[in-house]
């Protein structure tokens, strides 16, 4: 049986890639192998080292073909080196951040293949870059305040009925309600936004577009339909003057004055796309929005515990004056 100048040992849990990689330094060796010797040797089956083979010579453009004189594979042109994921230092760096973001997606149905996704671009990187994501563990994190409650099992079927387009009926309990109540739904789009999911679609009930938490639905299951969209649908356009999901209801020019002592920390983020910053004399900035709902923003405010002084609209100022004037009572209570 043919050997290559370096013996290696054959595994059946080692990715395809690595296998390929065999499988090169057996052709680089010259000895002109065929799929049942590399199969035998790799211990694969021979249907697999032709999907091997296929895959090196369509994808890779590696110079490959069968030698029916000598019954084996070989290369027609010398060959440098194998090819592989060519990745900077920043990207890498972005692929590690990535990784640990996922803590997010922790116990959904996405956390498989996303983890599964990340396995496999690390495979593919070159001997000279060893990426191991166990050890960026305590070099990187990502911690949130509150994590979402979730019934997973509910979860998993919102995420198939809006990846396959399938009209769901679900028990929903809307904020502040003890019951909940029947919706045939439309899934369009199931988002996490901020860390909080969210599923935007076409309420049959309401005959509108509404957003739904999926904390709040009780119960979930396909009617057998399929889902036709509707026009008019955009989640871009809808959450495009949101300050975080709410619908829209209008348009505010929102103008805030932050105290100098939390104006460090409203310059360091972006909290809106439309938001305009200016540095006052004292050592205070002017934030400066144009939201479609003031809901948000309000109770954004509110955690600023009085730091924060709105200016306009008049709207808002009422609400935080009855904001304010709530919270002064349960003080006393």
């Amino acid at each position: 049986m043919f050997r290559s100048k370096e013996p290696i040992k054959g595994t059946t849990s080692r990715p395809p890639l690595e296998r390929m990689l065999q499988i090169h330094q057996y052709l680089l060796a010259g000895r002109h192998p065929n799929a049942n010797v590399l199969a035998e040797a790799l211990e694969v089956s021979a249907k697999s080292i032709h999907r091997d083979l296929e895959f090196m010579r369509d994808r890779f453009g590696l110079p490959l073909e069968y030698d029916y004189l000598k019954k084996g594979y070989r290369y027609t042109e010398k060959v440098e080196s194998f090819p592989a994921l060519q990745i900077s230092e920043g990207e890498l760096f972005a692929l590690l951040v990535a990784e640990k973001a996922l803590q997010q997606y922790r116990g959904t149905p996405f956390e498989k293949p996303l983890l599964s996704a990340l396995k496999k671009m690390s495979a593919t990187l070159p001997d000279t870059i060893s990426l191991h994501l166990s050890d960026w563990e305590q070099s990187i994190s990502f911690r949130t305040s509150a994590e979402p409650v979730l019934d997973l099992q509910i979860f998993e079927s919102l995420a198939k009925a809006t990846a396959e387009k399938q009209q769901l009926r679900i028990g929903y309990r809307k904020a502040g309600a003890v019951q909940g109540e029947q919706r045939v739904v439309d899934p369009y789009h199931l988002a996490n936004i901020n860390g909080e999911w969210f599923l935007f679609g076409y309420c049959h009930l309401r005959k509108d577009f509404r957003t739904f938490v999926p904390g709040r639905i009780i119960e979930a299951s396909m009617t057998g339909k399929r889902v036709v969209p509707k026009p008019g649908f955009s989640l871009a356009k809808r959450l495009k003057d949101s300050f975080g999901m709410h619908s829209p209801e209008g348009t505010f020019d929102v103008v805030l004055k932050c105290d100098v002592s939390v104006a460090d920390m409203i310059r360091e983020k972006k909290w809106h796309q439309s938001q305009v910053l200016k540095n006052l004399p004292d050592g205070s900035v002017e934030l400066r929005m144009r939201l479609s709902s003031l809901v948000e923003i309000q109770r954004w405010i509110l955690t600023w515990a009085g730091k924060i002084k709105v200016l306009e609209p008049a709207a808002l100022r009422q609400g935080m004056l009855e904001a304010a004037e709530n919270l002064l009572q349960s003080a006393k209570a």
